[in-house]
């Protein structure tokens, strides 16, 4: 027998349906035509890297003040190769 495939859409549908409360999740695997098993699974994965979603957000603020940070270094480094360009052509 072959293993379905279920899009990640539903998957997140089942869990949210499943984390509302309304329905057991055994209810709402019957009413998605999904096996009990799933519905857990996907609900204990669902939880586990639900921290990782929040965490983006500052791993994105940490990478921006990098590079901006960086920018700044470059700018610096330009400015002193151009400085030392200018003063070995002056002195040679």
């Amino acid at each position: 027998m072959a293993r379905r495939r279920y899009t990640p859409k539903l998957k997140a549908q089942v869990v949210l349906e499943v984390l509302s409360g309304e329905k057991t999740p055994g209810q709402v695997a019957r009413a998605y035509g999904v096996h009990p098993n799933s519905v857990g699974l996907w609900k204990r994965r669902f939880v586990e890297r639900a921290p990782e979603i929040f965490a983006e957000e500052t791993t994105v603020n940490e990478y921006e003040r990098r590079i901006r940070d960086l920018e700044q270094l470059l700018g610096k480094k330009e400015v002193e190769i151009a400085l030392l360009k200018n003063f070995l052509g002056r002195s040679g």
